[in-house]
């Protein structure tokens, strides 16, 4: 099946079987093919990927439509999920606008907004992906625990696993896992996060309304995920400091800033090599002395 043909199977997935008008590839990230479609109805953006892994898509539904459920800050509406011919995709609505003066101020403040939307406990009751990489979740008492066994544990046996983690590295990582408690707080409550929130993972919309898109959604330290937007290239400072007059940063959040930076930085050796394993070093090299 060609391409245009997969893109109309897709649409008659999500029941729009008007004739598609026009189509173009745009960019969407390392992961999948991304394109523009308009229909005899409206316009899309579809996301294909050959041979996903099980539950892809599903899991990016699952976490657009729970921060849509916490009505704090905008998300593409999700038309539907599908596969054909070992393609699968994922439909959703086609988002477009211009920043304006206040479109960094306004994702600010919906952001705090989405962190003060409280969970039952740490992590989620459905496993996701962080790029291509299966995320396994499940239910924690203690940010502390799950932050350990959740997330910095498996990426480090994935990187054991793909021989990227000599001798040193591993035992200073090894080290720090034992002092972890020195800085990860255990009196932070279980916020509503993104979890992939990085420049690329939000746009601005009609009138500049920010949105956000590719989630990895889990209740968790709402500075874990501040401190990921600070890893590549920071949002622009009115961000921050609209942020910070509903949801204070704590003062020493900049002691643990490169701790939480860590598990996007063992993401990122996984999934890419060795190009970031010097990052990796320098983390563990503040942290894991002697």
């Amino acid at each position: 099946m060609n391409r245009e043909a997969m893109l109309q199977e897709a649409l008659r997935s999500i029941g729009d079987d008007s004739r598609i008008r026009h189509w173009r590839r745009v960019s969407g990230g390392d992961i999948n093919d991304a394109y523009r479609v308009q229909s005899g109805k409206q316009t899309y953006f579809i996301k294909m990927q050959p041979f996903p892994p099980a539950g892809f898509f599903t899991a990016e539904q699952a976490g657009l439509n729970l921060i849509k459920q916490a009505k704090a800050i905008r998300v593409p509406n999700v038309f539907g999920t599908g596969e054909a011919d070992g393609c699968g995709w994922l439909v959703l609505e086609w988002i477009e606008g211009t920043e304006t003066a206040q479109t960094a101020e306004q994702l600010g403040h919906d952001l705090a907004r989405l962190h003060q939307c409280r969970g039952p406990a740490f992590g989620l009751d459905r496993d996701t992906y962080i790029g291509t990489l299966p995320q396994r979740n499940g239910w924690y008492g203690r940010w502390l625990d799950y932050y350990r066994d959740a997330r910095l544990v498996p990426q480090m046996r994935r990187a054991v696993a793909n021989g990227l983690l000599p001798a040193e590295r591993q035992r200073r990582l090894e080290r720090l896992l034992e002092r972890l408690d020195r800085w990860i707080p255990n009196d932070c409550f279980p916020s509503l996060l993104h979890g992939d929130l990085w420049s690329g993972n939000w746009l601005p919309g009609p009138d500049g309304v920010p949105y956000v898109i590719d989630p990895s959604v889990v209740y968790g330290h709402y500075e874990f995920e501040i401190a990921f937007t600070e890893l590549f290239g920071s949002f622009p400072a009115r961000f921050y400091a609209s942020y910070q007059e509903l949801m204070p940063l704590s003062a020493d959040y900049h002691d643990r800033k490169p701790i939480y930076q860590l598990f996007y930085l063992l993401v990122h050796l996984n999934l890419f090599g060795e190009v970031y394993g010097g990052s990796v070093d320098r983390v563990l090299e503040r942290y894991a002395w002697e």
